[in-house]
């Protein structure tokens, strides 16, 4: 049943596609989703939009740490306080479809934001899956957006208040690191890790392949970008980062699964590790990015022929939603 999906990826809604997937077929499940926070349009998962959203305030034109403005904290209007709850929904909507498709004691590696990763939870946890533990991706560098308190006074002519504020900001502190959600598929009750890794293959770590400067990896995971290592997309990961999480709990042969493509980092480095990949991506312009670096990267032509889902007749077509 996976044989057409298999090593390739499709350009669809992920949705349309899974409950095709053979149940007990996969063997890890890794993917970049969408945050949930505004990066882009693909990342807006929420009904609550207006004219403001994506733009760029007066302050930050020119300034390439706001490319586009999301929405604060706060919000704009007591309507914005319900887009957690949108996006846990949304994070529902397709957990619910990869349950099935996992072997007992699989694992799930989920990138998230740091203020939206425990709606990734709760939509996981609610479907079956079970949390083994939050993982920290140490980045080399982040930029500190916090606004000096002192200057936004100054343009106002506050300079009594200016002076009152000095050294505070407006903002957080610089973001360094960025979380990655650990779940499992749950095995046989009564059953152990042993038993399920000699009935399914799958469950247990291979720390010895992932030792780092001949220690044994922590859930600190500081990787950063090769030199010569291209860049596609602006959530994009460390190639390095993503190899990393599939030795440690697969082997070769087996499958990797995500459904939020991207750049196609994930693709790559299964085909590098010699396991079986099956992805998808609904964002045309990513999915020919991401065929395209499988040329370059993983050592296959994959642009001559790419798959692209037809909706069926009558079929009522989704609103593009992810990336």
């Amino acid at each position: 049943m996976n044989s057409a999906y298999l090593d390739t990826i499709t350009l669809a809604d992920c949705r349309d596609h899974l409950p095709l997937l053979e149940d007990g077929s996969i063997e890890l499940f890794l993917s970049d989703i969408p945050y949930g926070i505004s990066l882009d349009d693909w990342d807006v998962l929420h009904s609550n939009t207006n004219s403001a959203l994506l733009g760029q305030s007066p302050a930050q034109v020119g300034k390439s740490a706001f490319k586009r403005r999301g929405k604060p904290i706060n919000g704009w209007s007591q309507a914005d306080r319900n887009i957690g709850n949108e996006y846990q929904e949304w994070c529902h909507s397709w957990a619910d479809l990869v349950l099935p498709k996992m072997k007992n004691g699989a694992s799930l590696f989920v990138f998230g934001a740091r203020r939206t990763i425990h709606r990734v939870v709760n939509a996981f946890e609610e479907t079956g899956f079970l949390l083994r533990d939050i993982l920290a991706w140490k980045k080399d560098s982040a930029f500190d957006r916090a606004q000096r308190l002192s200057i936004v006074f100054d343009r106002r002519g506050l300079k009594d208040a200016a002076d009152e504020w000095r050294g505070w900001r407006l903002g957080n502190l610089a973001p360094v690191y960025e979380p990655i959600a650990w779940f499992m598929k749950p095995y046989r009750i009564g059953g152990t890790i042993a038993d399920n890794v000699l009935e399914h293959g799958i469950g247990a770590t291979n720390i010895d392949a992932c030792q780092i400067r001949g220690s044994n990896p922590t859930n600190v995971l500081e990787f950063g970008f090769q030199r010569d290592e291209r860049r596609t997309h602006e959530a994009q990961k460390p190639l390095s980062l993503i190899e990393f999480l599939i030795k440690l709990t697969t082997r070769e042969g087996q499958t990797v699964l995500d459904p939020f493509m991207g750049s196609g980092t994930t693709a790559v480095a299964a085909k590098h590790l010699k396991r079986h990949f099956i992805g998808f991506e609904i964002v045309p312009e990513f999915h020919r990015d991401a065929l395209q670096r499988l040329d370059r990267e993983g050592g296959v032509r994959y642009t001559q022929e790419p798959a692209e889902y037809q909706p069926m007749l009558f079929e009522k077509p989704k609103e593009p939603y992810d990336g």
